[in-house]
């Protein structure tokens, strides 16, 4: 939220949504939410904030690893379709989303769902992810109104 405190400055409007408390931030366009954004209800709470429209929708959302690396790629993508759907709700016409995936099996599947909503669909791996993480990046660019809900 920091980072993206320094694009928006004071003109735009944060909210951070995590499952653990997050520590107040000095800034007085920075809100924060505590939820499970597999959580249904989450999504109702972040609407009744009165902002339901943003410009993007910033992913990072990882399950705690177990070590049986398909249970966690499947939990993982399942995460990443969760922050999916929530963008799907509260992102404004050609929105964007950045979402951590991890490499694996569904993989392409995720993919589909993603240029299936957006007019553009990149994938990154960020320099400060390590050469031998399996975590990627996909940044959707430019949200399809048709795909609004789903």
């Amino acid at each position: 939220m920091q980072a993206a405190h320094q694009i928006v400055g004071n003109q735009g409007y944060l909210l951070g949504v995590d499952i653990e408390p997050i520590a107040k931030l000095p800034f007085e366009n920075i809100d924060t939410l505590e939820g499970d954004i597999t959580d249904g209800e989450v999504l109702n709470r972040i609407i009744s904030r009165g902002h339901n429209k943003y410009d993007v929708v910033l992913s990072d959302v990882a399950p705690n690893v177990s070590g049986v690396w398909e249970v966690d790629h499947a939990r993982q993508i399942e995460m990443a379709r969760c922050a999916l759907r929530l963008a799907c709700n509260v992102l404004k016409p050609s929105g964007n989303l950045l979402v951590k995936v991890f490499q694996g099996s569904e993989i392409n599947d995720f993919r589909n769902e993603m240029r299936a909503r957006f007019r553009v669909l990149r994938i990154v791996k960020p320099p400060a992810s390590r050469a031998e993480s399996a975590e990627l990046y996909f940044l959707g660019l430019g949200f399809l109104e048709s795909a609004k809900g789903t």
